[in-house]
């Protein structure tokens, strides 16, 4: 493999939104060799965001959310079996068949799977739910259109919240459970949480702040009743959602001496994995939720990012980079972005809202329920969230990447930011929290602005 990168053995280990892209993106950057792409699941690539939403209302079936191909890739499809070991120095991965594929070139895209409620025999209750598949969702839209009494949902995260709207459009009853002060604190900081605990709760939400569930309970049929609290309460239910946030997967990799952990996989700006000594590889690459790479305008700190765009963004770069030479392989540089719909507002976010210490409400109003709030890290914009204001996503967009001074300057802000003193972001420990936040940072935070030029072509 020293000589021609367009061909050789590519085997790709995951088979959702990034090994798609990334099988596709290796052929459109002229890839001519042997592909085959490793899923567990044994359906072909579907859309994950739709689960939560069109799904649980009823408007779209579980298995209609298979993603387009944008091409066919040419690949040979190993779906419904596990990837379970990787041997770097003998280039095969292993499955749980008991075969082994042999490889050039990897590309791991294992993502992420729910996070399961910790005791499995209450996990096991007729009732329990959590959602990330496919075959989650349509257990959980068959029970929710069954007209529950009560609905408990644990964990006040995007997945969580977004659940609690869905049931609420269904005129369902339902209780969210949020260790922390409020729902999104994670994600999004203080100021914003308490905008969504206030839609929850004028939405007919019974939400729990400050709580943890300590049991769930069954009656002698195995099937769930209800949960108790840690403030001595109980709630009745009979569903139950655990959204605890995620899980990686990273097990398989336990013995390979990659730079894999809790957090994801290590890699570098370019997706090559480091292994466990920090010595970058040159034929493992990573891409989607169970990367951790840096970014300069982050302060180089490693970015473990759950957003479908980073998911396509990377995929494209990783693949670039796998049949490149060194001088023309490119930076993953893309800004993080996210959104989500709940109780009738349209939640977006570009940067990173965690790597802040203040934000500012550029544009709208929290009582009006229509804004534009500005994050910023000892002294420069790093990030921005709209709700129900899209349009002023990419004026922001652009102070992110040029560095531009917090608080930011008059051009889209429709108010005096002069009269509008930032205040703190409030963005918890995410230990404290009973999800994660969608981008979790760890890492040195060296002293730089950084102006990001995105390389062209």
């Amino acid at each position: 493999m020293a000589g021609d990168q367009s061909e050789g053995r590519i085997v790709v280990v995951g088979a959702s939104l990034a090994g798609l892209r990334a099988a596709e993106a290796l052929r459109e950057e002229g890839f001519t060799g042997s592909l085959t792409v490793v899923g567990d699941e044994p359906h072909p690539p579907y859309d994950r965001p739709p689960l939560s939403k069109q799904v649980l209302l009823g408007h779209a079936a579980a298995d209609s959310t298979g993603l387009p191909m944008r091409r066919d890739p040419d690949a040979e499809w190993r779906l419904g079996v596990r990837a379970t070991g990787l041997d770097p120095l003998g280039k095969r991965v292993m499955l749980a068949d008991g075969e082994s594929l042999p490889y050039d070139r990897l590309l791991i895209a294992t993502g992420t799977r729910a996070r399961p409620w910790p005791d499995p025999q209450e996990a096991a209750l007729d009732g329990v739910f959590t959602l990330r598949t496919r075959e989650d969702a349509g257990g959980l839209a068959e029970r929710l259109a069954a007209g529950p009494r009560r609905v408990l949902v644990i964990g006040g995260g995007f997945t969580g919240s977004e659940i609690a709207s869905a049931c609420r459009e269904r005129g369902l009853d339902v209780t969210v459970a949020e260790r922390g002060p409020a729902p999104l604190v994670g994600a999004l900081g203080g100021t914003l949480a308490k905008l969504a605990a206030a839609m929850q709760r004028n939405h007919g939400v019974d939400l729990r702040t400050g709580v943890t569930v300590t049991a769930l309970r069954g009656d002698d049929g195995g099937r769930f009743t209800g949960a108790e609290l840690s403030d001595g309460s109980r709630v009745d239910a009979e569903v139950c959602v655990v959204a605890l946030g995620a899980v990686r997967n990273v097990e398989w990799l336990a013995d390979s001496g990659l730079a894999a952990g809790p957090r994801g996989i290590a890699c570098d700006a370019g997706c090559r994995a480091f292994n466990m000594y920090g010595i970058v590889t040159d034929d493992v690459f990573v891409a989607g939720d169970v990367s951790r790479f840096p970014h300069p305008l982050f302060g180089y700190q490693m970015l473990s990012l759950e957003h479908w765009g980073n998911a396509v963004e990377q995929a494209g770069v990783a693949a670039h980079n796998m049949v490149s030479p060194g001088p023309l392989r490119r930076p993953h540089l893309a800004l993080p972005t996210f959104w989500s719909t709940q109780f009738g507002l349209n939640i977006k976010s570009v940067g990173v809202p965690t790597f802040s210490d203040h934000v500012v409400i550029a544009q709208g109003s929290l009582e009006a329920r229509r804004l534009a709030m500005v994050y910023g890290y000892q002294g420069r914009v790093t990030a921005a969230v709209t709700v129900d204001m899209a349009k002023s996503l990419d004026y922001y967009r652009h102070l992110i990447e040029t560095a531009a001074p917090f608080p930011p300057p008059p051009g889209a802000a429709d108010r005096a930011l002069a009269a509008d003193i930032p205040i703190p972001s409030d963005v918890p420990d995410p230990k404290g929290l009973s999800h994660g936040p969608t981008v979790a940072l760890t890492g040195y935070l060296p002293d730089r602005r950084l102006t990001v030029v995105q390389p062209r072509g």
